[in-house]
């Protein structure tokens, strides 16, 4: 093995080890939440994958911005064929191993290459959006309580992803340039449109150290990224497309029952459990009503969570937030992921852990859950599927359910349901008098 080789595969490996404990991390957490919804339909999940996450017909609906993320997006894909074979080539201690494939491979590299300029185009006009521009949805209250490194995440990610592009059209010009000057043979290297306009740029006798810099630095940054993603908004570039493949296909009004409401009326309903005593020396194990913190939350909660971009989209047309009322439904999605950063790491070492906080009074205000009005604007301008207004309804039942604690307003309508089996204030007996008057003109 040559030295190159060996010190890519050291690397790999370090890498991947990181990657895997932050994964396995990440599993931890899940384990703690809740079943959802089973997966079936697996065809219309196949079909709706392809249309929302790899043909972005969602992020689309702003044609401008979303042309420019669906070709960021489309490049990407394209791309990271091209990293896969990097990968192959340094642990084979090749150059360009996916050669034989021939007009398939050079289109696919031709139009990485082309991408690559791209999306360094995309990045800055993200970059002016983000810090001259300023775009108001990017602002927010989650956003401005953020520190450190978290506050410039965004900017790390977009610079981080801007070197990506710089360097790999690095390599390629280097690479077209030892082509040129006949250091590699078998291969006309005619492929890279951008790259071989540039290739005067470099000094034939720095080409080969040229190549290699931007080698080593693309396929660095490509496994840095990695490790990076899962702890950045931008979790979003793994994530969103199993993020929409596992997204709920009911309606998005369609409000589900409660596991543990229909399991006490299902023993309601049979007078031998109904009716029965507990074991002995046992006591009866109340079921939690709604969600009051991140381990009664579903896998899907938390998932939605992880695929959070922080893009704002939903919070710009949610009707609660616009009339100035607290309601943020990114700030739903936020605070569920700080929430389960801080207490799953201690929750998954022992499963009694408290830390006398909770997701519902101490990170989400019972002010915000109420002013949601369920009309699912944000669910429907969600790039990724998220669906916000489920866990904000179960946390709502929370505080209904065993806290009692709802608006004085809503106490009436709960009043008149009990006693009349409907929210207004009249008899059942009564329902009807509107159309009498009807009937007599009849």
């Amino acid at each position: 093995m040559e030295t190159k080789q060996i010190t890519f595969i050291v690397f790999m490996l370090v890498m991947l080890g990181v990657f895997g404990y932050t994964i396995h991390r990440l599993w931890g957490f899940i384990g703690l939440t809740k079943a959802g919804f089973p997966i079936d339909k697996i065809g219309e999940r196949v079909n709706l994958t392809l249309k929302v996450a790899f043909g972005q017909t969602k992020i689309l609906d702003r044609p401008i911005i979303g042309i420019i993320h669906a070709l960021v997006w489309w490049g990407f894909l394209i791309i990271t064929v091209g990293t896969a074979e990097m990968v192959f080539d340094g642990i084979l201690g090749q150059e360009r191993i996916l050669l034989f494939l021939g007009p398939v491979y050079k289109g696919i590299m031709g139009s990485g290459d082309i991408f690559a300029a791209i999306i360094i185009s995309a990045v800055t006009i993200f970059l002016i959006r983000r810090h001259i521009i300023k775009v108001k949805r990017f602002e927010g209250v989650e956003m401005n309580k953020k520190k450190g490194w978290k506050k410039a995440d965004a900017t790390i990610a977009l610079s981080m992803i801007m070197l990506l592009m710089l360097s790999l059209i690095g390599m390629n010009i280097g690479y077209v340039k030892l082509c040129s000057i006949g250091e590699i043979i078998g291969d006309s290297c005619d492929y890279f449109p951008i790259s071989g306009l540039l290739i005067d740029l470099v000094p034939d006798s720095k080409a080969h150290l040229f190549h290699e810099i931007n080698w080593w630095a693309h396929i660095a940054l490509v496994f840095i990224f990695m490790n990076i993603l899962p702890y950045s908004k931008h979790f979003h570039v793994m994530m969103s497309v199993p993020n929409v493949f596992l997204s709920r296909l009911d309606p998005k009004t369609k409000i589900q029952n409660m596991p543990s409401v229909t399991k006490e009326v299902d023993a309601m309903m049979n007078p031998e459990t109904a009716f029965a005593e507990p074991a002995e020396g046992g006591t009866m194990e109340m079921p939690r009503f709604g969600v009051k913190d991140v381990e009664d939350i579903s896998w899907q909660n938390y998932l939605d969570s992880l695929t959070c971009t922080e893009c704002g989209r939903c919070t710009s047309v949610c009707p609660a937030n616009t009339t100035g009322k607290l309601l943020s439904p990114r700030k739903i999605m936020v605070d569920t992921r700080k929430r389960m950063n801080d207490k799953g790491p201690s929750l998954v070492k022992d499963s009694s852990y408290n830390d006398q906080k909770a997701l519902v009074g101490d990170y989400i205000t019972k002010e915000e859950l109420f002013a949601c009005t369920t009309c699912n604007a944000c669910v429907q301008a969600c790039p990724v599927n998220i669906d916000q207004v489920s866990i904000i309804m179960d946390m709502r039942r929370y505080l209904i359910m065993e806290e009692a604690n709802s608006p004085s307003e809503w106490n009436m309508m709960f009043t008149n349901i009990e006693n009349n089996g409907a929210p207004w204030q009249f008899s059942p007996s009564d329902r009807m008098n509107w159309a009498e008057e009807i009937v007599m003109k009849a």
